[in-house]
């Protein structure tokens, strides 16, 4: 079957979103996102905005829509060896990622909030560095306007918000469907991650589509492998 990927395929649901999704499924794949994200999303990269940073002082940092905390685990345990200081703050809607982020800190020390964006900014909280990975795709176009003016609201001066997401291609998803399928019956099983990725790459924007979206002021770049990144900078008075 031929997949249609010339739009966005914003009618599909992933499974993991679902909340009577299979509880063990659904921690086996935050637990395998680990590994997963680190091969394809390449978090890492955000060090290069949380690092000069906590260079010039500690720093606070959120991970908007967090998940299972991976990618906040990273950052967290990489300032540290550093000998540097931050405060990484893991923020999720679901208290089913939440619940078992918190379980599986292993030491890291990244403080797990179930909240919603709007609920910072009420609280008058503010970041250095805040940022979401594969959050975009999942959102209305309401949602995604909501999102950017909140997260633009949390950052102090001289700070930084960075929304990472797929790039949606044929080539993204034939990559992804071949190198996963050659894993779904062991490191992937038992998981959605074969098949959200799948639904995820059709659900996502190319760079066109996100720049037209994109408010004023904020930059939209692609990067290997298929990657987006949605980037606003808060200046300095």
């Amino acid at each position: 079957m031929t997949i249609d990927l010339s739009t966005r395929a914003t009618d599909l649901v992933e499974l993991m979103d679902d909340p009577h999704a299979d509880l063990g499924m659904l921690e086996r794949t935050y637990d395998r996102f680990r590994l997963v994200n680190a091969a394809v999303a390449r978090p890492g990269l955000l060090l290069r905005d949380v690092l000069p940073r906590a260079r010039q002082g500690a720093v606070r940092v959120l991970d908007v829509g967090s998940g299972g905390g991976d990618v906040s685990r990273m950052i967290a345990r990489r300032v540290r060896r550093e000998g540097l200081v931050a405060e990484v703050t893991a923020l999720d809607a679901d208290d089913r990622a939440v619940r078992w982020a918190s379980a599986n800190d292993g030491g890291a020390g990244v403080r797990y909030r179930r909240a919603l964006v709007a609920d910072l900014v009420a609280a008058g909280e503010r970041f250095d560095v805040v940022y979401s990975n594969h959050v975009l795709h999942h959102l209305t176009d309401t949602e995604r306007r909501e999102m950017l003016d909140d997260t633009r609201r949390l950052v102090l001066p001289g700070g930084v918000v960075v929304h990472r997401d797929i790039a949606r291609s044929r080539a993204a998803y034939r990559l992804f469907d071949v190198g996963t399928a050659v894993l779904a019956s062991t490191f992937l099983r038992g998981s959605f991650i074969r098949i959200d990725g799948l639904l995820s790459i059709r659900r996502s924007y190319t760079p066109r589509e996100l720049r037209a979206v994109a408010p004023p002021g904020w930059t939209v770049r692609g990067a290997l492998p298929a990657r987006l990144e949605l980037r606003w900078e808060e200046p300095v008075d």
